[in-house]
């Protein structure tokens, strides 16, 4: 609502003030969507997102079709609030780094549009309400693996492995892809062979996926002291590396097929990825030629790869 104040105005000729009627503008009204901006931008919501892409089509076909749409529901609300928790404490913590670096300077912390301490209650507020909801109305184990996940993405890979070793992006795929696990887990109560094999595709696709990003910001990430791959290995090696990991989370799609699945899945899947090779190879025949790099091209084409595979799972498991 606005605000009706009478402020004093005089005109040049020395005259006495002349009271007029001015209208407030709604700047609380402002600062209020702007804070509230701030903390969803803590959550990284286009991560949240990709991170849901994988999580219904696994819990679809755990169910051999569709589940509980009670349970998709609380997968749903409970994995968000469980990525957004760990992206808001993944800030809190890196918060040092973030000012140093162009790509995340603007983010809310190094900002200083959120406190870190009001930041740190968010991202624990959160993970306490998932880790609750999964155990209240799904499983133990689904709840487990949701509190492991914020906890090793947090923990093992922020503190530590990301800011002491080459290999953290690695090492953290486990985090990225636990979201398969506990979707599946959340259906069945257990884990199956299939449910690991769609794991191995997210885990194996993170390195293929977020080296041609750190390629793109190497620069931001020496400047921070993280050793990130491009960082502190040549470019022919970071190429060598996004061709392994990009053939093998080809194959391992593939070898999701024979685990009960049909033409349905296997035919895009395998379509897909012989694109996704190709792509790898470009970008390592444009490092080995000496042409510019652009390593954002297979970056955008992932997350195309993924969300591909992902929808043929759910096809298939519908049919």
């Amino acid at each position: 609502m606005s605000m009706i104040t009478e402020r004093p105005v005089s005109d040049s000729a020395g005259q006495p003030p002349v009271r007029t009627v001015v209208e407030d503008s709604v700047a609380p009204r402002r600062d209020v969507r702007a804070i509230l901006s701030a903390y969803v931008a803590l959550t990284k919501p286009r991560i949240v997102e990709l991170l849901l892409v994988t999580t219904v089509p696994a819990m679809m076909l755990a169910a051999d079709g569709l589940p509980s749409l009670w349970l998709v529901a609380v997968v749903l609300v409970g994995g968000s609030l469980a990525a957004g928790a760990a992206s808001v404490i993944n800030c809190y913590i890196d918060r040092d780094i973030d000012q140093l670096m162009r790509r995340t300077k603007r983010r809310p912390l190094p900002a200083h549009t959120v406190s870190p301490r009001s930041a740190l209650v968010f991202g624990l507020t959160l993970a306490v309400i998932s880790v609750a909801l999964m155990a209240t109305f799904t499983n133990l184990l689904a709840a487990g693996l949701t509190l492991a996940a914020i906890v090793y993405y947090d923990v093992i890979y922020t503190l530590w492995l990301k800011r002491t070793t080459a290999a953290n992006t690695f090492w953290g795929g486990a985090c990225g892809a636990a979201p398969v696990l506990i979707g599946w887990a959340a259906v069945t109560g257990s884990l199956s062979p299939a449910a690991w094999a769609l794991f191995g595709v997210v885990f194996f696709w993170q390195m293929p996926h977020f080296y041609p990003l750190a390629m793109k910001y190497k620069d931001d990430y020496a400047r921070a002291g993280i050793p990130m791959l491009p960082v502190v290995a040549s470019t022919r090696r970071v190429n060598a590396e996004i061709l392994i990991f990009t053939w093998l989370t080809v194959l391992t799609s593939l070898a999701v097929w024979p685990l009960g699945m049909s033409f349905v899945y296997g035919v895009p899947t395998l379509v897909v990825g012989g694109v996704f090779v190709v792509e790898a190879h470009k970008l390592a025949r444009r490092v080995a030629s000496g042409q510019a790099v652009k390593p954002m091209r297979l970056f955008h084409w992932s997350t195309t790869y993924l969300t591909i595979v992902f929808a043929a799972v759910a096809l298939d498991a519908l049919l």
